[in-house]
């Protein structure tokens, strides 16, 4: 056989081999009709080979660059051909995981991500890096920005696995997701099969995680964010942390609901554990959040502060029709929901809207009885399909179970008229559709091209219609003040809006660069590929969820002004090794953001049981002032030297700007060494006179403390003066 000639020329003999796996009856047979398979393969006169890494290529999660035929010789290598947007390329990675938890490097195999981008924006390698953390990727992974490996193995599909022998040689490909049972069949005979021939090596690659560089931050790769009826309440899909927040306008975090590892566990708020949850809807005290990973829809009760199950059995489901009661029904990747009212129910809101990205669907749960456009009368419970195929195509059509999408990742509804439809964000056409919600009609709003399969009809062009270009945009949201639709176009790093009578599409903020910049206009603000938005019910505030720079940002629709959303972030100390962290356990310390600026003191020399007092002298920009709903407060740490704060008050509250506190310090009279620092923090809220947007700033001030063997001295005064 001729050496390279890429997939087609492993097909004829792998088609065989999957035509005689139907037929076998058990384990043994189908291992060892691998098993005669490889002898056939690694009997060809000349190997299919797989051309090495090209050396100009960038890698992530390795110590450097690594080459086929040096680094990976005698190694089983799985090579993943994906692209970090794509939904079936998401669902193979726990199979991924699975393997390397089987089988490591010592043992022969391993797995290297081939990233080869559908959208220039996946193309740069600091988007593959938040992909990489985002989806806990820890294999190598190698940047192919411009898909070289794909077109010389001639790949045409995302995913594919091409299994490689210990000479670089092409032995199995895996084409789609589901083929679990199979990549564990062929990887472990063929470990075997060259174990057996002396083939396999046990040196170690060298690994080194992007993860373990990443600084700890209150949210990480936020998803979605909603608001609740009041306006006085955000709920944030904090999907990085596997936990849902519920927090103040204000940022202060009024439940923390699981996280931060990942789970699946109902129950009590403090038991409860979810999965890379992504869209979230709330109304009075009860939550819907789609759980993305665990292909779940879970119902968060803040009253009770109970978590359970409503939709989904926890495993992947590949139903497209639906049907069965909720939590019997298998759903897959739900990626957004909203609430709507259904035709004929007597209650509002009796529907729970779901963006099924798994299956490029819209499918409804009903919390109520009630009917759907063109339905039947449904029970309460139902879980089922309403508009989408489940073809991944871009295609519109008046009966909404012969359109079709192409992995739907953001809802929003528009009932009143003339609108009465569901604005659907369609990320992989990157497009927005509309689904009637009189006759389930589903119509082209903006973005893509008329032909159904192209599904490569992007861009950064604002335009109207079919001649606006969007780059897979993940959220919507509905402006009923001002009858707009505001558009996370996630990969153009931007927010835009749409005029949906005369189909306009208008960028409102964002450079199309992604970094994280809060400028002087919206024209100047950065944004980096934003996953969510909501706006106030009101019509004031636009938040959004800008995923990639893990904050949620604000957006001042009247005034234009943009800020940044502070989490007000508690920690409990836990360490009881010193009496004082005993007897202020219950405290909480707000985290200083991470833009504090540390301000070192000069010298202080002391005498133990001396009275030290820190005079604090801050002032707020112009046209500022304190938040009076947020608790601005200074507090004192001494790490190292806890000993220095027994007995201490160690925190207060800022209540007036002109009318600061003096914060007072007796040294004990028996002092554990001779110096010590102590660290007076401050962190204030505070807001534009013409401003709801809130803002949270830090400072502290670090004072080593010189401690001398003397009876002498007095009060010591010391001001801390700062300007915001």
């Amino acid at each position: 056989m001729a050496a390279g000639g890429g997939l087609p020329g492993l097909l004829p003999a792998q088609t065989q081999l999957e035509y005689a796996l139907l037929d076998a009856l058990t384990p043994q047979e189908k291992d060892n009709l691998v098993y005669q398979y490889l002898s056939k393969v690694d009997s060809w006169e000349q190997d299919l080979r797989v051309p090495d890494f090209g050396g100009d290529l960038e890698w992530l999660n390795t110590e450097g660059p690594i080459s086929l035929y040096q680094d990976l010789c005698g190694k089983v290598v799985v090579l993943d051909f994906f692209t970090y947007c794509c939904i079936n390329c998401i669902h193979l990675l726990p199979d991924l995981h699975a393997l390397e938890h089987k089988y490591c490097d010592k043992d022969g195999l391993l797995v290297v991500g081939v990233h080869s981008a559908k959208f220039p924006n996946e193309k740069v390698l600091n988007n593959i890096k938040s992909a990489v953390l985002r989806y806990n990727i820890t294999h190598p992974v190698v940047n192919d920005a411009d898909a070289t490996l794909w077109h010389e193995l001639e790949v045409s599909c995302w995913p594919t696995l091409i299994i490689l022998g210990p000479r670089g040689n092409m032995l199995f490909s895996l084409v789609g997701e589901g083929h679990k049972d199979q990549l564990f069949l062929f990887t472990s005979i063929a470990l075997k099969f060259y174990k057996e021939r002396g083939q396999i090596t046990d040196h170690k690659i060298g690994i080194k995680l992007f993860k373990d560089s990443l600084p700890s931050s209150p949210l990480l790769f936020p998803g979605k964010v909603t608001v609740d009826n009041s306006g006085d309440r955000l709920v944030i899909a904090d999907t990085g942390h596997h936990r849902i927040l519920v927090v103040r306008k204000n940022g202060q975090i009024l439940h923390t609901i699981g996280g931060p590892n990942s789970g699946r566990k109902d129950g009590r708020f403090s038991e409860a554990a979810f999965n890379s949850p992504q869209g979230v809807a709330i109304k009075n005290n009860i939550i819907y959040v789609a759980d993305t990973e665990n292909h779940l829809i879970r119902k968060i009760d803040l009253e009770l502060e109970m978590v359970n199950t409503v939709a989904g059995i926890g495993i992947q489901g590949t139903d497209k029709e639906g049907g069965a009661k909720g939590e019997e029904q298998p759903i897959s990747s739900p990626w957004d929901v909203i609430f709507g009212s259904s035709v004929s129910g007597t209650h509002e809101d009796d529907v729970l809207w779901i963006a099924m990205a798994g299956t490029h669907q819209v499918w409804a749960l009903m919390l109520e009885c009630g009917k759907l456009p063109k339905g039947s009368d449904l029970k309460k419970g139902t879980c089922l399909r309403f508009a989408g195929s489940g073809n991944e195509e871009n295609r519109n059509n008046a009966y909404p179970h012969k359109a079709a999408f192409a992995q739907p990742s953001g809802l929003s509804l528009a009932s009143e008229e003339p609108w009465n439809c569901i604005f659907v964000a369609d990320s992989e056409s990157s497009t927005v559709r509309t689904i009637s919600l009189k006759d389930g009609a589903v119509k082209h709003l903006v973005g893509g091209e008329r032909d159904p399969l192209n599904l490569f009809a992007f861009g950064d062009v604002d335009e109207a219609g079919i001649n606006a270009k969007l780059q897979h945009p993940l959220g919507v949201t509905w402006d009923q003040k001002r009858k707009l639709l505001y558009v996370a176009d996630s990969y153009n790093h931007k927010i835009k809006f749409v005029d949906p009578k005369m189909k306009n599409c208008a960028t409102l903020a964002g450079t199309g660069e992604a970094s994280n910049v809060v400028g002087s206009s919206l024209m100047q603000t950065t944004f980096n590929e934003p996953g969510g938005l909501c706006v106030e019910e009101n019509g004031r505030l636009l938040y959004i969820a800008d995923t990639n720079n893990h904050q949620i940002k604000v957006l001042d629709l009247e005034t234009k002004i943009i800020s940044m959303l502070p989490i007000l972030h508690t920690e409990i100390f836990d360490d009881v090794d010193h009496p004082f962290i005993q007897n202020n356990k219950t405290a909480n310390i707000p985290k200083l953001p991470k833009s504090a600026l540390n301000i070192q003191l000069p010298s202080l020399t002391v005498i133990p049981g001396q009275t030290l007092q820190f005079l604090l002298r801050l002032s707020l920009p112009a046209n500022t002032k304190l938040t009076e709903e947020a608790p601005s407060s200074w507090f004192l740490t001494a790490e190292g030297n806890e000993w220095l704060l027994q007995g201490q008050n160690p925190s207060g509250e800022i209540e007036d700007i002109s009318h600061q506190p003096l914060i007072s310090l007796q040294l004990p009279s028996s002092c554990l060494s001779s110096e010590a620092v102590l660290s007076i923090k401050v962190c204030l809220y505070y807001c534009s006179k013409d401003s709801s947007a809130c803002m949270m700033k830090g400072i502290s001030f670090s004072q080593l403390l010189q401690i001398a063997d003397t009876n002498q001295g007095s009060t010591a005064q010391v001001e801390l003066t700062y300007a915001f």
